[in-house]
């Protein structure tokens, strides 16, 4: 692998983990001040509190052990794409306990080492 796709590496895995443990501001941290996330269910979160937010007040309030697998991470500095598999466990009124899981692809813009732009594509049909 090399060094700017082991560099993406890290950097995404950072951001899964603290989406993932609920810790909204880590999750931040790996985006640019003005960076956007959009999210195949929510939309689109620009900046860092609005990012933080969205791990918390979101993610958080409407599921539970998330799991979140990258694969085949690779970048050259100014874009990056990875494979992922990712689960949670729904707690949204008529879907409690059942656990969900899709396959995707999360493709970002960086900047100065951080993420500008994250996105995703994934199949919503089994979700």
């Amino acid at each position: 692998m090399n060094p700017e796709s082991q560099r993406f590496e890290t950097l995404l895995g950072a951001m899964t983990r603290a989406i993932c443990a609920g810790d909204g501001k880590a999750a931040a941290a790996c985006f640019t001040p003005t960076g956007v996330y959009h999210d195949g269910f929510y939309g689109e979160f620009a900046g860092r509190e609005a990012i933080a937010r969205m791990v918390t007040e979101f993610f958080h309030r409407d599921a539970r052990d998330f799991e979140w697998r990258l694969l085949e991470a690779l970048s050259d500095s100014r874009i990056g794409f990875a494979r992922y598999q990712f689960s949670y466990v729904a707690k949204m009124p008529g879907s409690e306990g059942r656990k969900v899981g899709f396959s995707g692809i999360s493709f970002c813009e960086l900047e100065g080492g951080l993420i500008r732009r994250y996105g995703e594509e994934f199949d919503r049909a089994p979700v």
